[in-house]
């Protein structure tokens, strides 16, 4: 006598999905409303070529340059010095470098380009507020507030020594 399996019908059961789909309508808006915030500003520095580094080029007549020390922000022409800003309350005064630079931009209106050049161990943060000031500036025109352009082509390089 042999057993026999009865095979009953197996029910089909239904996948639910309900929970995955609540999880979906929370976590999706609170990816999107964070990644607002997530933004990045990139800047075009131009660095110099190893391969022209000693060779003697034909300079421009005017080399606007930027000297970033310790001490002092100095505004040079590539021959003589501008203006040399010292420091306010221990901090530079970027507010003063942005105004010597709207005076140079109203004189050389075609100029784009500036070359920075930072001692050793500048702060990142004073390289990035210097970059920012000749870069451009805020002013108020027609009832709001604008960006205007002044050097916006960044060399960056290292600050001869005094």
């Amino acid at each position: 006598m042999r057993r026999r399996r009865i095979r009953r019908p197996e029910k089909s059961t239904e996948l639910s999905i309900t929970a995955f789909m609540n999880l979906m309508v929370i976590l999706v808006p609170f990816l999107l409303m964070t990644a607002v915030f997530s933004h990045m500003t990139i800047l075009d520095l131009n660095l110099p070529n190893p391969d022209e580094a000693g060779s003697n080029s034909k300079k421009a007549a005017f080399d606007l340059k930027i000297i970033v020390r310790k001490s002092s922000l100095t505004v040079m022409d590539g021959r003589a010095v501008i203006k040399t800003i010292p420091l306010h309350k221990g901090q530079h005064n970027f507010k003063i470098l942005s105004k010597v630079l709207m005076q140079v931009k109203t004189k050389y209106q075609n100029k784009q380009a500036i070359t920075i050049l930072s001692e050793p161990r500048i702060p990142y943060e004073i390289l990035v507020g210097t970059m920012d000031a000749a870069r451009s500036f805020f002013t108020f025109q027609e009832g709001s507030i604008i960006e205007a352009e002044l050097f916006p082509e960044i060399s960056i390089g290292d600050a001869p020594r005094k």
